[in-house]
């Protein structure tokens, strides 16, 4: 029994061992196939890592490459955005400028005259206007138009009722606006009954006049809500115009200045023609006489032949008596008939 026990412990003890080293196989085969996944995971994540860091590069170049783009065109619209505002800047200097200048009444007029000197000489030749014309009446004129009769000479005279177009235009109530249209209906009448006694004289200047508006807006002011001012300057022949209106009126004239010389010339071509048709015709006769002379040089010069053949004829008679006559030297001369 104890020999059984013993060998069962033994076959239990070789058991034990062999198990022993299974397990030892089991736990290396184990630790060899963790090791090559740890090492394959390992790998592959070194692997994904690269890709990544790769990606996350290329992404952050982009991005840097972006960047200054944006960066780039943010620099140059601030650069147009700082010239913007210099430009803004200086108009707006401009602008407070010009309302310094129309609210002084004297530079408000060489506004209006620098206007009209640059419309006028814009359009019409040189030797058609003069500025500050001294008229006969010792007024000065802004513009004096030199047109041919009719109409004759014009006058333009600027004129800028800034002041009372603005109370009109800042007219807060009723009271306001109708104290401020008596206002600028009194002044453009004013000047242009001045215009009208200044500046039209009988036979010196044309019977009409022109009273220039240097702004749209008075022009169309009154042609809109002041048309017994427009009748007024109608009735005084004194013609209102604007920038607008003023150059299509210094155009107009232009063309019908253009017509008068043409028509000047075409005066001229037709006297240069009609004295050519008199040369012509003195030619004619003159190649009649002369043809004339010639027929008759022909017909003398014909008779000059007739002579000439009758004088030969008769040379060759004379000679061929000359001939029978020495031929008969021998024999006694006979007397003819008629001798």
């Amino acid at each position: 029994m104890r020999e059984l026990l013993l060998q069962s412990q033994g076959d239990l003890s070789g058991r034990l061992a062999a198990l022993g080293e299974m397990n030892i196989q089991s736990q290396t085969q184990l630790f060899a196939a963790l090791s090559e996944q740890r090492n394959s995971v390992l790998k592959i994540i070194d692997e994904k890592l690269l890709a990544l860091n790769k990606n996350v590069g290329e992404g952050i170049l982009q991005s840097n490459l972006k960047t200054n783009e944006t960066l780039t065109a943010l620099r140059e619209r601030l650069v147009k955005i700082d010239v913007a505002q210099q430009k803004i800047s200086s108009l707006s200097e401009q602008v407070v400028s010009l309302q310094e200048v129309l609210s002084n009444k004297q530079a408000r007029g060489a506004f209006g005259e620098i206007q009209l000197n640059d419309l006028v000489t814009s359009i019409l030749p040189p030797n058609i206007y003069n500025f500050q014309a001294m008229l006969s009446n010792g007024k000065r004129a802004d513009c004096l138009l030199r047109l041919p009769n009719p109409p004759g000479p014009i006058v333009i005279d600027a004129k800028f009722p800034l002041e009372s177009y603005y109370a009109l235009r800042n007219a807060a109530d009723t009271n306001q606006k109708i104290e401020a249209e008596r206002f600028f209906r009194n002044s453009v009448i004013k000047h242009i009954k001045d215009i009208a006694e200044k500046y039209i004289i009988s036979e010196e200047t044309a019977d009409s006049a022109l009273m220039f508006l240097p702004s749209e807006a008075i022009y169309a002011e009154l042609h809109a809500n002041f048309i017994d001012v427009v009748e007024t300057s109608y009735k005084s022949k004194v013609w209102i115009v604007s920038p607008t209106t003023l150059m299509a009126t210094l155009n107009t004239i232009r063309a019908i200045l253009k017509d008068a010389h043409m028509r000047e010339q075409a005066g001229v071509i037709q006297k240069e023609v009609i004295s050519l048709t008199e040369d012509i015709s003195r030619l004619d006769d003159r190649i009649t006489n002369l043809d004339r002379h010639f027929k008759q040089a022909c017909d003398d010069i014909d008779q000059i032949k007739i002579s000439s053949g009758k004088i030969n004829r008769k040379i060759q008679k004379i000679e061929s008596i000359e001939l029978e006559n020495s031929s008969q030297d021998s024999s006694p001369p006979q007397l003819s008939v008629n001798e």
